[in-house]
């Protein structure tokens, strides 16, 4: 829903995907885009969802289960989440905010939040925020235009051509997700001879990041509860039961076999 104020990815309702995209291909080298939104709705604190995302991408325009997009997309993805899924074994606040980068071949893991392709993030109070709430790859939500830095994500590449666009979806659970603006600056970055001399021989066709083994992000699995640890034991125990009977019963027969044998 367009309004002159902002656009309404999706109204505070169940089972809603909204997107907004350029039109288009964005090619500037050095840039910043600074985006403004809102989410609020009805909801309790922890009865709400899903987020939004903002997007810079080689497709637009495809509805899909990743706040809205495609899985599997190629480009630059940040997830304004703000609702924990099925993982919940990490000291993790929500609403989180995280950076993935696709290259077509990597999937959003929706139930474990992200965390297996996730290149950096921060928690962020931004759902019924009485301030204005903006997002820069640095998070500025407390209203005292005083930005933080929420992920640091060094050696990244990304082709030119791609578009930018802003998504939002909601499930059983649902918020009013606002886009109110983005903003994208370029920059002015002072480049030796000779690092201006290797951009220009490397060509950039896939997005990536030069030393992915830094922002892997190791997830442990969740410990046995101690119902799942008690059942565990009590099977155990009955199986080894059965085999000892069974046991019994085998070397019962073969020894009265071979007693029918010597008579």
């Amino acid at each position: 829903m367009v309004t002159p104020d902002h656009v309404r990815l999706t109204p505070d309702m169940q089972s809603r995907q909204g997107a907004v995209w350029s039109r288009i291909p964005f090619i500037l080298r050095d840039w910043e885009l600074k985006v403004h939104f809102k989410i609020h709705g009805t909801g309790k604190k922890n009865l709400n969802g899903d987020g939004l995302a903002i997007w810079l991408t080689k497709d637009r325009m495809q509805n899909g289960p990743v706040f809205g997009n495609i899985n599997q997309f190629v480009g630059l993805g940040i997830f304004v989440d703000t609702y924990p899924n099925a993982d919940r074994t990490h000291d993790r606040t929500f609403p989180y905010v995280s950076v993935m980068l696709g290259n077509g071949t990597l999937s959003y893991d929706h139930d474990r939040d992200g965390r297996p392709t996730e290149l950096g993030g921060c928690s962020a109070m931004t759902r019924n925020s009485i301030y204005d709430t903006f997002l820069l790859v640095m998070v500025d939500v407390d209203g005292k235009q005083e930005w933080r830095e929420c992920a640091f994500i060094s050696g990244l590449r990304l082709p030119t051509g791609y578009y930018f666009g802003a998504s939002s979806a909601t499930g059983d659970l649902s918020d009013n997700h606002d886009i109110i603006s983005m903003k994208v600056y370029q920059l002015t970055v002072e480049r030796t001879p000779e690092e201006e001399e290797e951009e220009e021989e490397e060509l950039v066709t896939i997005p990536r990041v030069d030393d992915m083994d830094q922002f892997q992000v190791d997830v442990e699995d969740e410990g046995m509860s101690g119902v799942q640890f008690f059942f565990t034991l009590l099977f155990s125990v009955l199986g080894l039961g059965v085999l000892v009977v069974v046991g019994l019963m085998v070397y019962s027969r073969w020894k009265e076999n071979k007693r029918k044998r010597f008579y």
